[in-house]
């Protein structure tokens, strides 16, 4: 098996070009530790941003800004379905165009630095009355349109940098790693910087460390478990490692349902995080393979169609990807409008402070940090296995259904992100609520954010696993795949 590896790498570092002109520049899919670290860095910024967004703008929005639930749960609804449609034209949009900074990177500054910008005006509140959720509609709608954009063309770098599946497993393994640092720097970090830099509300914020702690518990075990997942991937294969760690995120979320039923949750803070320890680690090492397959993918595309349409592929996977966050975004809103929630006031056990600036200033803070890995990521992760410019000329909005009906793989995946992201966001965008005074709530409000923590994100994640049963691409398949794309390529490049 390492002879045969061997000679497959050797065979892409002769094969695999990228078409400037009519010269070959070849490329060695091998990738060295700066390649990976920089691609992985992409997507640490990305997640420093939309997980914040994602966490904490509804809270915002309902206990900084004072919008009602329902209010803002329509506006995610109508921003989400006008970003669901926008996304796949961003696929052909990067497919067709090959700016001069690179046909993918580009993207991550000029649509990454103006993102920065928008995270930080859905943290604002610069306007009082109807404003308020005028302000909230157009700087939530600029989010979501730029993060499509450096979205999309962050996955297709992906699979622009390598066709090894070892390789690509090792890049997934640093991009997780390191987005997952993100969703930890902005999960746990956003609580704790509103209240340093609030200072003091009527005399006393209290320090939320406790919502801190059990934030950064949903991100925790990605450092201790996602370096073993490449090991973790051969030990149980892929179907086996997202049936072993789902049934272990159902026991976290069991236990926490239990817990907060049977006491209150601010009596047991050390039970209530170890049980969220335990549902992050079956949520993260479960799906943590998620955009591994997403360059398995694009490979069958290009072995049935004969094109590498990495922006299509991405477009599409994205489109579903969105789905799942709009439900995400949007189903906890409703919820809570339906069951009666209350901003919580600090004298009633309210873990954040609720004064704007301290929030724009945090989110300031994060976005700087954001913009600095994205050049980092920009300088260090270039492409080396894109379209040629014959083949980008050729892409149509067509493309988009055509690739859809045709690759069975990709609407298998398109389910499982759907699943997935939605059961992601459901979890993340409810935590601030589980523990900023939960047992204040009326019944019926407690019960709501008990479904969004537990009970939803269960349901959601038995639809993701009826959808990965199904998925036909094991590492021999796509090996082989690779193989008959790299036949073709010699065939196409022998002289004649």
């Amino acid at each position: 098996m390492r002879d045969f590896l061997k000679s497959f790498r050797h065979d892409v570092s002769l094969l695999s070009w990228q078409r400037a002109g009519g010269s070959c520049q070849m490329t060695d899919d091998r990738l060295n530790w700066k390649t990976r670290v920089g691609f992985g860095a992409g997507d640490l910024a990305q997640n420093l941003l939309v997980s914040a967004v994602g966490t904490y703008m509804l809270f915002f929005c309902t206990d900084v800004v004072g919008l009602a639930p329902a209010t803002v749960a329509t506006m995610f609804i109508v921003v989400q379905l006008a970003d669901i449609l926008w996304n796949p034209f961003v696929g052909v949009l990067i497919d067709r165009h090959n700016p001069p900074w690179g046909k993918y990177r580009s993207y991550l500054l000029l649509a990454g630095v103006p993102l920065a910008v928008f995270a930080v005006l859905c943290f604002s509140c610069p306007f009082g009355g109807a404003f308020r959720a005028f302000h909230a509609y157009v700087a939530y709608a600029g989010f979501m349109f730029l993060f499509a954009l450096v979205n999309v063309a962050y996955g297709a770098l992906n699979a622009s940098l390598s066709r090894d599946t070892d390789e690509i497993t090792v890049l997934t393994s640093v991009r997780i790693f390191l987005a997952n640092a993100g969703c930890l720097a902005a999960m746990a970090g956003v609580p704790l910087l509103v209240a340093v830099l609030g200072g003091g509300h009527e005399g006393r914020v209290p320090m939320p460390w406790r919502m801190a702690v059990f934030m950064g518990c949903g991100m925790l075990p990605s450092f201790v478990f996602m370096p073993l997942f490449p090991v973790l991937r051969r030990l149980c294969g892929k179907k086996g490692l997202f049936y072993v760690f789902g049934a272990v995120a159902v026991v976290g979320m069991a236990a926490l349902y239990a817990l907060s039923r049977i006491g209150r949750v601010a009596d047991r803070p050390a039970l209530i995080c170890a049980a969220q320890f335990v549902k992050a680690t079956g949520i993260i090492v479960a799906t943590g393979h998620m955009w591994a397959l997403v360059p398995e993918v694009i490979t069958y595309s290009e072995h049935r169609t004969g094109r590498r349409v990495s922006g299509i592929v991405n477009a599409v996977t994205g489109v579903f990807f969105r789905v799942g966050m709009a439900f995400g975004r949007i189903v906890p809103g409703l919820v809570l409008a339906w069951t009666g929630y209350r901003a919580v006031p600090s004298e009633r056990g309210a873990s954040l402070p609720t004064e704007p600036r301290v929030w724009l200033w945090s989110m300031v803070i994060l976005a700087a940090v954001a913009v600095a890995f994205l050049v980092f990521a920009f300088a260090y992760a270039k492409e080396r296995v894109v379209m040629d410019a014959a083949d980008s000329a050729r892409v149509r909005p067509s493309d988009i259904w055509r690739e859809f009906r045709g690759n069975a793989p990709l609407r298998i995946i398109a389910l499982y992100f759907v699943a997935a992201f939605a059961m992601i966001s459901v979890g993340n965008a409810s935590g601030a609520y589980f523990m900023n005074g939960l047992d204040v709530q009326p019944p019926l409000a407690q019960e709501g954010i008990r479904w969004l923590v537990c009970v939803i994100p269960a349901m959601l994640l038995a639809v993701a696993a009826t959808a990965f049963a199904r998925y036909p691409l094991d590492d021999e398949t796509v090996a082989r795949l690779n193989r008959t794309i790299l036949r073709r390529a010699r065939r196409t490049s022998s002289p004649a």
